[in-house]
């Protein structure tokens, strides 16, 4: 079955959707809404999961080239300096870890691998909408008709238009400020590390190092910081002095990482929603990465979700002789392994991001020393790495074989 593939939206779920199903001989086009592509956000961090996915790519070396190992998510609170957060990969096993990247690095590596493919790249096209009549026609924002295609793969994000009036969205309240910085050569900051502090759960930062950007040599951190999506033009209005006072009451050392930030628009705002719709898919259409699923940031997940979700089309396309078999056999394989993930998250995000003075106190006073026992530090760091449950249903997708031999090489 060799398909004729319209793919909206330019980042790693698309542009790892359009690889896949290249490699595996589908006509495919991918169609981006700006005039030049680019990547929206800062660092994250690539979990078995999606190294995984990259491995499949041929692309796992340059993203451990060019990222950071990191082995370990460990945060404190304050004042009262207890650990609350100690998540280590080698609770899994020699050879676990994780590889934090900035999403421009991994974008360029996606996009470099698409520009060098004969995949037809469309720029500066909005797609609007879906018409299906025995075929799929796009329809961009100036009702210009675009087609026909045997499947539509919907990667346009959290607010996709396509997703729109299925999605039964919450805005959460609380989002962050992302912001990168030079890795101090003092050794402040700890390498491989994940590391955050916490007050209540209504202030929280982060300093995350990502490795090199593709166009430099300079080692790069991210530093975030939770805020209130309706105190945001209040922080925006009281300037970056009375911003690092604040960071500096919260965590000093993290204070001295922000000399380098001068101008305000060297932080970014990035608000949160949280959604899952009730099938990724439709007739002619399937949604992957946060067009079917959107959550808050707090286990990580985006990215590997949408890795995973380009993988799981792909696979599903492989085994099935119908489209529609193949769209079910897509939502079959990845609806735990998400569900897993949106529970986890609407759970644990109020621990560490509300106004809530209760859950702070169960967080700091219960489930940290809890998690520190023989056994739920490796149910933690299997729920972190994204292998709690299979990513992939019943398909193979050993992540660990490798993972393992990506270690190798940082």
């Amino acid at each position: 079955m060799k398909l004729d593939i319209a793919i909206c939206g330019c980042g790693p779920a698309g542009l790892a959707a359009a690889l896949l199903l290249h490699r595996d001989g589908h006509r495919v086009t991918v169609f981006e809404r700006f005039a030049t592509a680019q990547p929206v956000g800062s660092g994250l961090i690539l979990q078995p999961t999606g190294l995984g996915v990259l491995a499949e790519l041929g692309l796992v070396d340059e993203a451990c080239a060019f990222g950071e190992r990191i082995d370990r998510l460990f945060g404190r609170a304050v004042p009262t300096h207890r650990v609350v957060l100690d998540v280590q990969y080698s609770a899994l096993g020699s050879g676990w870890h994780g590889v934090a990247i900035h999403r421009a690095a991994l974008f360029d590596l996606l996009y470099k691998a698409v520009e060098d493919s004969d995949i037809e790249l469309v720029l500066d096209r909005s797609i609007f909408k879906v018409d299906i009549n025995h075929r799929a026609y796009l329809v961009d924002v100036r009702g210009l008709s675009i087609g026909s295609f045997d499947l539509v793969v919907d990667a346009m994000g959290a607010n996709s238009p396509l997703a729109a009036h299925q999605a039964k969205r919450t805005i959460l309240d609380y989002g962050a400020l992302w912001t990168n910085i030079p890795l101090p050569a003092n050794g402040n900051v700890q390498r491989h590390v994940l590391e955050q502090r916490y007050r209540k759960a209504s202030q929280m930062a982060g300093v995350l190092p990502i490795g090199k950007m593709t166009d430099s040599n300079i080692q790069m951190a991210v530093f975030f910081w939770s805020i209130k999506r309706g105190h945001y033009q209040q922080w925006c209005d009281a300037g970056l002095d009375a911003w690092r006072e604040q960071v500096n009451a919260l965590w000093p050392m993290a204070a001295t990482l922000l000399n380098s930030i001068t101008d305000a628009n060297q932080v970014v705002f990035a608000q949160y929603d949280h959604f899952t719709l009730k099938s990724p898919c439709s007739n002619r259409v399937a949604h992957i990465g946060d067009a079917a699923h959107a959550t808050s940031p707090q286990l990580g997940q985006g990215a590997n979700m949408a890795l995973l979700d380009a993988l799981a089309l792909t696979r599903a396309i492989q085994l099935s002789d119908s489209l529609s078999t193949a769209l079910q056999t897509y939502a079959h394989m990845r609806r735990w392994h998400v569900r897993l993930f949106q529970c986890a998250s609407a759970m644990f995000t109020p621990f560490y991001q509300s106004d809530s003075n209760l859950l702070p106190l169960v967080r700091d006073w219960l489930a940290a020393p809890l998690s520190r026992l023989p056994i739920a530090d490796r149910i933690l760091a299997k729920l972190v790495s994204g292998m709690t449950i299979a990513p992939l249903a019943d398909t193979e997708f050993d992540a660990y074989k490798l993972q393992s031999a990506a270690s190798q090489r940082l």
